[in-house]
């Protein structure tokens, strides 16, 4: 027989406390719905936050048209791929520059957006392209000449020049395919742009 001092070393005098929760344990179903729960719950709540960045400071979009070909999607004729680009939205109307790829909402259906390159900026007398009216225009205040890499395009030659206020985002980098992920060189282009005398 134990002595009494060894019992009472090893029975703890008072019972350790416990959690309520400890009480219940839910059987799997329950747990399982709980889980899904709390994953739903999280993923509902960075809803908000992904609309609002997309909105506001990036988005990731498709290009299906073939007006900026060769640029983009250059492989249109032999493949279904095509081009996934980043687009910068933060910002997007400041710091303009002549060959810069922009996305903004067509003069004529404010519902549809254009991806197009800045060939002129406010004041620069522009050489046109068919069907505008007239060999040359100068670029007014708060706008800005727009124009397509590809033949079959309809641009700032269409509608003539564009305000500030319809672009919505500026393209920086392609992100699909694998083999053209890298940053949109745009500032190569300035130099090829033509102007009028």
């Amino acid at each position: 027989m134990r002595p009494t001092w060894a019992r009472l070393i090893n029975k703890p005098s008072f019972p350790p406390a416990k959690s309520k929760w400890f009480h219940f344990r839910p059987n799997p179903r329950v747990r399982q719905f709980g889980y899904f729960g709390w994953y739903l719950f999280v993923f509902a709540s960075w809803v908000p936050v992904v609309v609002m960045a997309n909105e506001n400071f990036f988005e990731v979009m498709r290009i299906t048209g073939s007006s900026m070909y060769p640029f983009l999607n250059p492989d249109k004729d032999r493949s279904l791929t095509r081009d996934w680009v980043w687009t910068r939205k933060y910002n997007a109307q400041t710091k303009l520059a002549r060959g810069m790829i922009v996305i903004f909402w067509t003069p004529f259906d404010p519902e549809t957006r254009a991806i197009k390159r800045v060939i002129g900026l406010e004041g620069d007398i522009i050489r046109t392209k068919s069907p505008y009216p007239t060999a040359t225009v100068q670029v007014p205040p708060g706008h800005v000449w727009v124009e397509g890499d590809g033949d079959a395009t309809m641009d700032s030659n269409t509608y003539g020049p564009i305000a500030t206020g319809l672009i919505i985002g500026k393209v920086t980098h392609i992100v699909w395919p694998p083999r053209r992920v890298g940053r949109v060189n745009w500032e190569e282009y300035a130099q090829k742009i033509r102007y009028g005398s």
